[in-house]
């Protein structure tokens, strides 16, 4: 299975897969934070880094069969005051996700988040389609 991770940080994703028993062949990971990258490939030296979400280009990946990530959530979060939603400068790289998932067309995908106003929630379903769980 080729895996897509879009805002890896240490690569939970992957230990997720391995404890469901799901053989990944080649994981690309999105991430930006140094010290994250440096706990996924001392965990994963395997994985290919590909580096910053919005200078990536879906056709330059191969075939990719599950595309996952978390888009930051400080914009929805509760414990965040000014709540600017997918205006956030963060939070609006929901957006990038969704331009990835157009321009891989993988065979499954999973997007996780924090709780959050229902107006950006319906945006989001919207935006990929399914109900959330």
């Amino acid at each position: 299975m080729n895996v897509l991770s879009l805002f890896d940080g240490i690569s939970c994703g992957r230990v997720a897969l391995e404890r469901a028993g799901i053989i990944v062949h080649n994981y690309f990971a999105s991430e930006i934070n140094n010290n994250a990258i440096k706990v996924t490939q001392k965990n994963y030296p395997d994985t290919i880094q590909i580096g910053d979400i919005t200078k990536i280009k879906g056709s330059d990946l191969p075939k990719i069969d599950l595309l996952i990530g978390g888009s930051p959530c400080q914009d929805f979060s509760e414990a965040n005051r000014v709540k600017l939603g997918l205006k956030g400068v963060k939070s609006r790289l929901f957006y990038e996700y969704v331009r990835l998932l157009k321009e891989v067309k993988p065979k499954y995908f999973l997007l996780e988040n924090v709780r959050m106003k229902k107006e950006w929630k319906d945006v989001i379903t919207s935006h990929l389609g399914v109900e959330p769980i």
